[in-house]
């Protein structure tokens, strides 16, 4: 019942029967280096020179923005050295056209006497020369990452009345020695802080609506078992741990319901179960293999199947029904992600040999690959349905990396060393 040879499966493929370890790979490192890659066709040239200040801060807060910015795919960075300007300044917008920057961003950053950072910034609209305002924030040193995502974050949406997501936060696991362990980082992959610890196998990772929790699975008990952590605290309560296999837990839109796969009736199945546990209720029979279920925003859920003769990607009520399939490309679809306004559906198909990222719209049901790799896992969109993280393979090393949804701008989050796989990009947070 395993679809592909063992020694092929990655470790988002082994979820089928969450039955094997993950591959080993070499230690990982909780900083990453970010490197963007591609062009757009709409690119909004941006100018955000250093803060005053800036040269004393422990964060480069221009250059993280400038980092947010372009990785949406819808920015591009202008030459903006040898400009000193603060949130007080009244630049000369004339000049700025001249660097055919459309909007600037200034300001400064200041430690108190407490300790404390004092961040200011203001932005302006070069090409309709208004000042669309700017905000400030007093934070510890410990929080100066934040603070620049959320500059990214407003500056985003004052130029494309959307709403910005650098400020959220993504999950990955990765393997160091022969320790497992469930990170928490920033959208950019950097500040990450180990969630879990563990000397056996966690896949999964999915987050609650709220933000505040994560499901995975773990292995300690020697078979994959279902946890939902408490993020703030560190506590976790058990879910599934039923016989046989508890695998691939799915939030509902409302946090108080996980779809999940069980293998306790013979053969792997689709339940529903509260998130505080108890008894789980199957959602439908089936003779095949089903699993990787996830949610819609109407409540649908979508999920992998392999009851027409291979694995393709299919739809159902929350509360079950007739099933629809909705992946047709190739003989193996696996990894569904629907984005959060229910348009696109990301997938990993199995084409010629290579596995590839796909999405489709599916209201036309058309799909392309956005990818140039032939080993991809994992998609996960943002929370405001613009981009895409995804695990990948390249040179022999996994990796994560983000894309737009035409595959046209791609930023890889590379550790210094080892492997990172499994990334699920969490909702928006409350400010």
């Amino acid at each position: 019942m395993i679809f592909d040879p063992p020694s092929q499966i990655s470790s988002s493929r082994r979820q089928w029967l969450a039955a094997a370890a993950l591959a080993a790979t070499t230690p990982a490192m909780a900083q990453f280096r970010v490197e963007i890659t591609g062009v757009g066709l709409t690119q909004m040239p941006v100018a955000i020179p250093p803060l005053r200040g800036e040269d004393a801060s422990p964060q480069k807060i221009s250059q993280i923005v400038l980092a947010d910015l372009e990785r949406s795919g819808r920015f591009i960075g202008v030459d903006a050295s040898g400009v000193q300007l603060d949130e007080t300044s009244r630049p000369d917008l004339s000049q700025w056209r001249e660097r055919k920057a459309d909007a600037l961003s200034a300001g400064s950053i200041t430690q108190l006497g407490d300790g404390r950072w004092d961040t200011r910034f203001r932005l302006w609209d070069v090409v309709r020369g208004q000042d669309l305002s700017g905000q400030s924030y007093t934070v510890t040193r410990a929080d100066l990452r934040l603070v620049a995502h959320r500059i990214a974050d407003y500056i985003y949406e004052k130029l494309t009345g959307e709403r910005g997501i650098f400020s959220t936060r993504i999950a990955y696991v990765t393997k160091v020695g022969s320790r497992y362990s469930l990170w928490v980082a920033d959208a950019d992959g950097e500040n990450a802080q180990s969630a879990l610890s563990s000397p056996e196998p966690i896949i999964s990772p999915a987050w609650s609506p709220s933000g505040t929790q994560l499901a995975y699975v773990s292995f300690e008990s020697r078979k994959p078992v279902v946890y939902v952590h408490d993020i703030a605290t560190g506590r976790r309560r058990l879910i599934a741990n039923f016989r046989g296999s508890n695998s691939a837990p799915a939030w509902a839109p409302d946090g108080r319901t996980l779809a999940v796969t069980l293998s306790r009736d013979g053969g792997s199945q689709l339940y529903t179960i509260s998130s505080s546990g108890g008894e789980p209720t199957r959602l439908m029979q089936s003779a095949g293999i089903d699993t990787e279920p996830v949610y819609s925003s109407d409540g649908v859920i979508y999920f992998v199947s392999d009851r027409g003769g291979s694995p393709q990607i299919y739809r159902v009520g929350a509360s079950g029904g007739n099933p629809e399939r909705v992946t047709f490309q190739g003989n193996y679809a696996i990894s569904p992600a629907i984005s959060p306004d229910g348009q696109w559906l990301a997938y990993i198909a199995r084409v010629n040999g290579a596995f590839k990222l796909y999405v489709m719209d599916l209201k036309s049901h058309t799909a392309s690959a956005i990818t140039d790799t032939t080993d991809d896992e994992s998609p996960s969109f943002a929370p405001n349905g613009k981009l895409i993280v995804y695990a990948t393979r390249q040179q022999g090393k996994e990796m994560l990396m983000t894309t737009t949804l035409d595959g046209k701008i791609k930023a890889r989050l590379a550790g210094q060393s080892g492997d990172i796989r499994e990334p699920a990009w969490g909702p928006f947070q409350k400010q």
